[in-house]
């Protein structure tokens, strides 16, 4: 997105979904931090050996050739399917995605402002998550939250998920 930032800190993306935390950032600002500089910087979540191990794992894993597509291309699946089963039973409800990340608006058409998000019917959604959840199947339990689909998703959760979604849906 063509970000240059002074400052990146970063948080359990780093440990594969582990509690971890790191920062960095550029030179003359990083100097600062001791042992080069005069400020301290120590934390709970600095370090963690299983944690910095997952985040290891996790960057082996993405590095892989077509992991970006694949993961895109899965969330794709999920969301379209979402879609159809609410558009076949005559469900005001719309998804977005960017690469694993999506979000659920009940709608009847993709919020294009925070205005439009706003707008969303959010009893339908509180529905929605607690029938979904009762079938064993959790998603971010706020309107406004994302979603994430990771390489730990299989064809058959996607498939369980649209085929719990579709049997709320038909009963709206």
């Amino acid at each position: 997105y063509g970000i240059r930032p002074d400052l990146t800190t970063l948080g359990k993306v780093i440990g594969g979904g582990m509690p971890v935390g790191a920062f960095g950032g550029r030179r003359d600002i990083m100097e600062k931090i001791a042992p080069l500089g005069p400020v301290y910087q120590a934390g709970t979540l600095s370090g963690s050996p299983v944690a910095v191990a997952a985040g290891l794992a996790t960057l082996k894993l993405v590095a892989q050739p077509g992991f970006y597509t694949q993961l895109s291309a899965k969330t794709k699946r999920l969301t379209d399917g979402l879609q159809e089963a609410a558009s076949k039973h005559g469900v005001n409800f719309c998804a977005q995605a960017v690469g694993g990340m999506f979000g659920l608006y009940f709608r009847a058409s993709p919020p294009a402002s925070y205005a439009e998000v706003m707008e969303c019917d959010k009893e339908a959604f509180n529905r929605f998550f607690h029938l979904m959840l009762e079938l064993g199947v959790y998603f971010a339990p706020s309107a406004f939250e994302a979603g994430f689909v990771s390489a730990a998703h299989t064809e058959a959760d996607l498939a369980a998920t649209c085929a719990a979604a579709d049997e709320i849906f038909s009963g709206v």
